[in-house]
């Protein structure tokens, strides 16, 4: 597995909870929003093949999702991939809120209202809204 260095943002650009908040309420209805997610997860950088480890697999969700973690003080930077486009969209939601933050910040976020104001969570299937769940459960598992 290649060495863990992630102190910069996943994107490579920073993308807020603010600016996909806006987006997203700009978007004319839930196509729209899917639509932005996708082009989200576009931005998201390819996890190398060598690092897609079994023991970095996200369980609980239905296509693949591989999560790396680094913690630089009390600072935690996340890497993520998945193998299913609408996927990666979903992980840029969640690693703009929690990239970066520390423990404490990742532990107060209000991620829900986060999802709520987002307006995509309702249209998602129940698998992939389980899926969103369990990565959200295992950064906050990892920052405790």
């Amino acid at each position: 597995m290649a060495e863990l260095t992630l102190p910069s943002h996943p994107f490579g650009t920073d993308i807020t909870t603010a600016d996909i908040v806006a987006q997203m309420q700009t978007a004319s209805g839930w196509e729209d929003r899917y639509r932005a997610v996708i082009q989200l997860g576009k931005k998201l950088p390819v996890m190398a093949e060598e690092d897609k480890d079994e023991q970095l697999k996200v369980s609980g969700c239905e296509s693949q999702v591989w999560l790396r973690h680094q913690q630089v003080d009390d600072r935690f930077y996340f890497q993520a991939d998945s193998d299913a486009r609408i996927v990666r969209g979903l992980i840029t939601l969640v690693l703009a809120a929690y990239h970066g933050k520390t423990s404490t910040e990742i532990r107060e976020f209000d991620i829900d209202g986060y999802f709520d104001s987002l307006g995509l969570i309702a249209h998602l299937s129940p698998s992939r809204g389980n899926g969103l769940k369990a990565i959200v459960e295992q950064i906050k598992q990892l920052a405790n």
